[in-house]
């Protein structure tokens, strides 16, 4: 092995080092948000993550490098569970998949989103996560209900923000935090607002 290539490797080790570090923080600030710390410390990060707060702060400068690093991550999961509904399917049929999906999106997301809330005002990342995540939503009823949303206004007509704030996730946490429903009681009434909205 040349001195070049021994240099390349020990470069390579180290980036790879880094990466894998990066993920642990992520995984570890994830993990406290499911466990209901919906403000985690650097040190309580740290320490989940099996490093010292200095090495957290060495691989992301500040707390808003750290959360477009996170919201990323809870990003890429919630595009994970998305499955294409199609649209030639029976409307009941579209109705039933679509709230399914959408339950399984919004419980997955619960922990960030209620961290969230918390510093979304002071958050550029954290703001822009949840702009992407309507974004998906609108989109999502677009694809799932061309027909009867081109029939009432397309993208900003009244059915599609109807659907959007039936769908979205300030009513998801109303129906389970404020009001306490479980889970199946939250999609039934999803799915009953849907039913009535694109059926009237």
């Amino acid at each position: 092995m040349t001195n070049d290539e021994a240099v390349q490797r020990h470069s390579d080790g180290r980036i790879a080092r880094g990466e894998r570090t990066r993920e642990a923080i992520v995984e570890a600030h994830a993990e406290l948000l499911r466990q209901g710390v919906l403000k985690p410390t650097a040190k309580a990060i740290a320490e989940r993550a099996g490093i010292s707060p200095r090495t957290l702060w060495i691989n992301f400068k500040d707390l808003e490098t750290l959360l477009e690093a996170t919201t990323a991550y809870w990003l890429e999961a919630d595009g994970a569970l998305h499955t294409r509904i199609d649209a030639s399917l029976p409307l009941a049929e579209r109705i039933d998949l679509f709230c399914r999906q959408r339950a399984l999106r919004l419980e997955h997301l619960a922990p960030a989103a209620r961290s969230a809330v918390l510093g979304e005002p002071f958050s550029s990342a954290l703001a822009a996560a949840r702009r992407e995540l309507i974004e998906r939503l609108r989109r999502d009823l677009l694809e799932t209900f061309p027909a009867e949303l081109a029939a009432e206004g397309g993208a900003d007509g009244p059915l599609c923000l109807g659907l959007m704030a039936a769908a979205g996730g300030m009513t998801w946490h109303f129906a389970r935090d404020d009001l306490g429903r479980d889970v199946d009681d939250a999609a039934a009434v999803m799915r009953h607002t849907f039913t009535r909205l694109l059926e009237a």
